[in-house]
């Protein structure tokens, strides 16, 4: 038999007779799951948990559900084909046996695997004190019961709501809250909103936004502490510039946690930026060294991408959720040469204070930021950000038709500043510094994030208070 035969004889016996489980009940563990099976995998499938809930989108939870229009249990991702799998829901996996191939879960079951798909993503970081969290009208905002829960307080009627963070989710709620009239005062540590994601420039553009809008934003100061009532309900907030803030409802929008607990002692390279892998999503072990038989897709992977020196990238996006599951699926149940790379270029949206933002590349790789189309006054505008004289990022306010101009230049490693497409060209077009908060600098945190060349890198700071 010759070597391509038995290739393709061993492919096949693997899609009939190999076992697959996927640990994350995600997004991404979906579209990875149905992947499979197109793939022709028709082998015993297991998809693992730990909310009680199938998978469901999880951008509306900011957006729809938190201004009544959709009930949160009404965000259930739709099937795109049948797929045959044991669910394993409501059960988290606390380890992963790799010599014996079994993930451990916590009623103590232990499922066996040929190959694994880690699709875990993440969940809201926690305000730092338990004792304040745990106060009645404290919250955070990732899983559709977080959602279902704050709408059912905003909806109260609160007197003033209270948002610790002036990242994407937390400026998305301040938006809310300002449509339902809801008095709001918005905490940052940074200088401005989405300054960690967009840099200083665009961020003051935002705070202006918000100021407009009836927004209290409070910017390079940070909470101290939440104080309750004698029914330990939160009534005040106390800043570190001494003022105090009078809410009843406090969101604590302070980023995302990696899910990767469960996976120490298994000798993966997994940290606090997620899991290592290739391009194509096979996961890292502690040594550096590419796994056969486990991949990492969505929000809790970390891999190289050759636009940005070969960086790795940790991206909390949709469609890196999906496309990375689809590409993992494949290398999964295939073999050399028919592997597939993971190149996506980042992109996001965010719809807030009227204005929909959009994004694509990696504005914090760069340094430089150029206006290049539209009107910033009327808030309408393109500008591409600048890395060495090469164009790696672009974000528009209410623009959004312009970003695949942008993406291609971006793909092309361009110059920067880039030519401007077509019309409505802005007066002044020359760069200046994007002003992204220097490393360790406290500031909201960005959902695309370079985490170096190190597969095992494992650490960062973070400060919870703002002293």
């Amino acid at each position: 038999m010759t070597v391509p035969a038995r290739v393709a004889e061993l492919v096949r016996d693997f899609k009939a007779n190999g076992r697959i489980v996927i640990v994350g009940a995600s997004l991404a563990g979906l579209r990875g799951a149905e992947a499979l099976r197109k793939e022709g995998f028709t082998g015993p499938l297991t998809i693992i948990g730990d909310e009680p809930y199938e998978p469901y989108d999880r951008p509306p939870l900011s957006k729809q559900v938190l201004k009544g229009w959709v009930p949160a249990e009404n965000t259930q991702l739709p099937r795109l084909r049948e797929l045959d799998a044991q669910w394993r829901l409501g059960v988290a996996a606390t380890g992963l046996d790799r010599t014996e191939k079994q993930v451990v879960l916590a009623d103590g079951e232990r499922v066996p695997y040929d190959r694994l798909m880690i699709a875990t993503g993440t969940r809201a970081r926690q305000w730092p004190n338990p004792t304040e969290a745990a106060l009645e009208g404290v919250y955070t905002l990732r899983s559709r019961d977080d959602a279902a829960r704050l709408r059912q307080a905003l909806a109260a009627g609160p007197s003033r709501v209270l948002v610790i963070g002036g990242g994407f989710i937390g400026c998305e709620a301040a938006s809310v809250c300002r449509e339902l009239d809801i008095p709001v005062t918005l905490v940052e540590r940074g200088s401005a909103p989405l300054a960690g994601a967009l840099g200083g420039v665009i961020g003051e553009i935002a705070a202006q936004m918000q100021r407009d809008h009836g927004v209290d934003l409070r910017c390079e100061v940070g909470v101290l502490s939440l104080e309750g009532d004698a029914s330990r309900h939160v009534r005040r907030a106390r800043l570190s510039d001494g003022t105090t803030v009078e809410a009843d409802v406090v969101l604590a929008s302070l980023g995302s946690v990696r899910n990767v607990e469960w996976l120490e002692g298994s000798g993966l390279a997994a940290g606090f930026w997620g899991v290592g892998c290739d391009a194509g999503g096979r996961a890292f072990d502690i040594n550096g060294v590419v796994t056969d038989s486990v991949y990492v897709a969505g929000d809790v992977a970390r891999a190289p991408h050759v636009l940005y020196e070969y960086q790795f990238l940790a991206m909390e996006h949709w469609d890196n959720a999906v496309l990375g599951a689809e590409v993992a699926a494949h290398n999964m149940v295939n073999l050399e040469p028919d592997y597939r790379p993971h190149l996506l270029l980042p992109g996001f949206w965010s719809g807030q204070f009227g204005v929909n933002i959009k994004s694509v590349g990696v504005p914090p790789f760069g340094d430089e930021i150029a206006f290049t189309q539209g009107s910033v006054q009327q808030r309408r505008f393109a500008a591409a950000y600048g890395r060495r004289g090469r164009i790696v990022a672009a974000v528009t306010f209410n623009s959004g038709k312009w970003l695949e101009y942008y993406g291609r230049l971006i793909e092309q490693s361009a110059p920067f500043p880039p030519p401007p497409s077509g019309w409505d060209r802005p007066d002044d077009m020359k760069p200046v510094p994007a002003e992204f908060p220097e490393p360790g600098v406290p500031a909201a945190t960005s959902d695309v994030v370079l985490t170096g060349h190190d597969p095992n890198q494992r650490t960062a700071e973070f400060r919870p208070r703002g002293h």
